[in-house]
């Protein structure tokens, strides 16, 4: 059952960090080159590519390479992944009617 739970733990992992917000934002209006994002976050190369793996690991973001450079954009089948794993664990579940209530009162 763990296994079951990593692929949804790596999806929120991803949204946890202000930094990943923010390059999320940043890509909700297309494709940006990781110098782009460099420039705009203000942040190392090294701390940018740290973000991008948790991202591209939890299928949210996909990278395309071109030259020395590489090319982020989110990626439709990641994001739709993600809303449905949100909308899973926000979801509420109808009860048989087996333990109404933890307590018998």
């Amino acid at each position: 059952m763990a296994s079951a739970y990593n692929d949804t733990v790596k999806v929120f992992k991803a949204f946890c960090d202000e930094n990943r917000l923010r390059i999320l934002e940043m890509l909700r209006t297309g494709e940006k080159c990781a110098c782009k994002l460099l420039d705009d976050l203000q942040i190392t190369q090294s701390t940018l590519s740290h973000h991008m793996k948790i991202l591209c690991d939890a299928g949210i973001v996909q990278g395309r390479k071109d030259g020395k450079w590489v090319y982020y954009s989110i990626d439709p089948k990641g994001a739709d992944h993600a809303r449905k794993l949100l909308e899973q664990q926000l979801s509420l579940e109808a009860s048989n009617g087996e333990n109404r209530s933890c307590c018998n009162r």
